[in-house]
């Protein structure tokens, strides 16, 4: 980084540079992302009601833009209320988890070339080590909550993130196969293209393109957005796995989840579409930075989600799971056969 010739210029050791620049970098980051959720759900209620052609939040501050800091704060200075029967421990513990596994995500998000926390080798391979954890929280949650309803609600959630957790990782496996890197920044890299369409060479342009619908899918399952929400189905479970939450655990939790279907936008905008690359190779697109180009296609994915939301009714929960095994996962395993013999034959990999 940037940051660590200039500390070590004023007489820091390499170590000390590196550590206080990181530090800096992450808080930043941890800064920005719990903003930008606050941005998101407003965003996501304004465009529901666009679609229901009605206002949405427009009381608090112009055009309603302080309602979700109004909301955060109404939560914060709530009072905590602890069922007689929970186990306390992990009944803390639970959205702690959650968010925790939603922040430690992105340490392997690139956000631009060489803006990234942890350029690891094997980030994909972190990716799904982080992705299986977030089922921990959630399971928690019900169980030490000692409602029958919260623990119904946290077994399927636990059956539901499997069941697509399985989809997302044969999908991750087919686009590492066409980067042959498990390097996330790599496969951006390998989205590259000299030619002035350059989005031709993105991998949502080739023989990929049915593994980011499947992606974008298993993603709205994955993180209980509409119409996959059956675990929060307000009709059957009150309110879900925290139903018995209130205050500042519950806004835990809806920062998890928001922070999770940000992160999951942001990772099918690097595996699919480019990550910061320009989608024409013209020099005036060439000198907008490369985070641009990252938020606006994580924005209009995430825009695509709320659509989802505004619009599609909700599944059964056997439509559910039928689609996940019958539907996505015999696709994705056999899109990854495919895209194994069309890059033995073409050498698409850089």
């Amino acid at each position: 980084m940037a940051l660590v010739p200039f500390l070590q210029s004023h007489g820091l050791p390499h170590g000390w540079a590196w550590f206080l620049s990181q530090t800096v970098f992450i808080t930043v980051i941890c800064l920005v992302l719990m903003l930008s959720v606050a941005a998101v759900i407003l965003a996501d209620r304004k465009i529901w009601a666009a679609v229901q052609m009605r206002r949405g939040p427009n009381v608090v501050g112009p055009f309603g833009l302080l309602q979700t800091i109004a909301d955060a704060l109404k939560f914060l200075f709530k009072e905590v209320i602890i069922p007689a029967g929970a186990n306390k421990v992990i009944f803390f513990l639970a959205p702690l988890v959650s968010v925790m596994v939603a922040f430690i995500a992105w340490a392997v998000i690139p956000f631009n070339d060489g803006w990234v926390i942890a350029d690891i080798n094997v980030g994909i391979l972190y990716l799904f080590a982080v992705s299986s954890l977030g089922v921990y929280g959630t399971v928690m949650a019900g169980w030490a909550s000692n409602s029958k309803y919260a623990f119904l609600s946290a077994l399927r959630a636990a059956a539901q993130m499997v069941s697509y957790e399985v989809s997302i990782g044969f999908v991750m496996i087919t686009v590492l196969l066409f980067a042959g890197s498990l390097n996330v920044s790599n496969i951006v890299h390998a989205q590259e293209s000299t030619g002035i369409l350059a989005f031709l060479h993105w991998n949502a342009f080739s023989i990929l393109f049915p593994m980011l619908i499947i992606f974008f899918v298993s993603s709205l399952a994955e993180t209980q957005r509409p119409p996959f929400d059956l675990l929060e189905a307000e009709s059957e479970l009150v309110a879900g796995f925290f139903v018995e939450y209130s205050s500042g655990p519950f806004l835990l939790f809806f920062l998890a989840e928001y922070m999770n279907v940000i992160m999951l936008c942001g990772l099918m905008s690097i595996l699919f579409l480019g990550g910061w690359l320009s989608p024409l190779n013209v020099w005036w697109l060439n000198w907008i930075p490369g985070i641009f180009w990252f938020l606006a296609k994580t924005a209009f994915l995430f825009f695509m989600m709320a659509m989802v939301k505004a619009m599609v009714p909700r599944y059964r929960y056997d439509q559910l799971m039928r689609l996940g095994w019958k539907v996505f996962l015999p696709t994705s395993l056999l899109w990854v056969v495919l895209t194994a013999a069309w890059v033995l034959v073409f050498h698409r990999p850089a």
